[in-house]
């Protein structure tokens, strides 16, 4: 395993992280608690200690089942553990709601169903354009003074909006989304982390599963999967990234040995700015592939190749916007 300082902490944490949204089952189609607490010991047996989740995944139920891994297994001092804040929701549909009150009352949520007297961690999950940033930053500072964090981190961010925000607080960490496919962070947000110190967590390594090689054409999605709800799986785009994938499984068999799957984490972990790639996983045989991401890297005649493969293929490129919650007046009227 890899390791990296979080900037301006003296935490260190495992360059793959485990992402646990799918833990909580929401949009992923369900899980299983005792595969998931076995998911989370094997991620420590793989050398990760950085673990990420959010209150809205699952609606609590992630939070929960990591808490009852580290109490069962006696985890919580080998592990740095990220969550977020800044997210409510109504009838299972989250929106955006990140006001200094909504800050401290959701704090206390996270560190009893975690089972903690601390997050190492606390990340602004989505900024709330009803909330001034300079709000959310003080009551984050907050926090960090009075000992529930030990650092203060925001996701989905873009530049100016974490320029706003280290005008009242350092921000020591941000979780942009970024993948092979969805490269929208290296314009500007991946950037600024490397100009400011800031350490940066990617997470959809895997964009939503496209990347591991696994899907086919008639691959069918049911219930609340993401994929139903994802511009990239709908056709004709689903037929363009499936290409690159097969492309880019055969280049990284022939040229190193390997899988696509592993070609994608790696591709992420070579990028300048990319501190650490969060990795999710609700069964433990989903951390089989990290054996081979570690010890070789992608030089520059490879990520050319990478990304002529890529050009090639996806003439109907799309972001991850599909994501954003939205915010309260939508809600409101709906």
């Amino acid at each position: 395993m890899e390791f990296t300082k979080i900037a301006g902490t003296e935490l260190t944490v495992s360059r793959i992280g485990l992402g646990t949204w799918a833990i909580g089952g929401w949009m992923w189609g369900g899980s299983d608690e005792s595969d998931s607490i076995a998911a989370i010991c094997a991620a420590v047996d793989h050398d990760i200690n950085l673990i990420d989740t959010a209150p809205v995944y699952g609606f609590g139920r992630s939070e929960e089942i990591l808490g009852k891994a580290l109490a069962s297994h006696g985890l919580r001092n080998r592990v740095v553990i990220a969550t977020k804040v800044g997210l409510d929701w109504r009838d299972r549909q989250p929106y955006r709601h990140a006001s200094r009150r909504r800050i401290f009352a959701e704090v206390e949520a996270s560190l009893k169903r975690i089972g903690t007297d601390y997050i190492d961690i606390y990340q602004l999950h989505w900024p709330d354009p009803f909330i001034p940033v300079e709000e959310c930053a003080q009551a984050m500072l907050a926090l960090l003074k009075q000992g529930k964090i030990r650092a203060i981190g925001v996701s989905n961010f873009t530049r100016l909006q974490m320029r706003d925000f280290r005008r009242v607080t350092r921000i020591h960490t941000v979780q942009p989304p970024y993948n092979l496919f969805e490269r929208e962070s290296e314009q500007d947000v991946l950037p600024y982390c490397l100009w400011h110190g800031i350490t940066s967590l990617a997470y959809g390594p895997l964009c939503r599963g496209l990347l591991s090689g696994r899907m086919r054409s008639e691959t069918a999605f049911s219930g609340d999967d993401q994929p139903k709800i994802d511009p990239k799986f709908q056709q004709p785009r689903y037929g363009q990234y499936l290409r690159a994938v097969a492309e880019l499984d055969r280049f990284a068999r022939e040229n190193y040995g390997r899988r696509v799957i592993h070609l994608a984490l790696r591709w992420v972990l070579d990028q300048p700015g990319v501190s650490v790639a969060l990795w999710g996983a609700r069964r433990p045989s989903q951390l089989d592939p990290l054996g081979q991401v570690m010890g070789w890297t992608l030089g520059h005649d490879a990520m050319q190749e990478i990304d002529r493969i890529v050009r090639k293929n996806v003439t109907n490129p799309i972001g991850p916007e599909y994501m954003a919650p939205p915010v309260r007046a939508e809600i409101a009227a709906a």
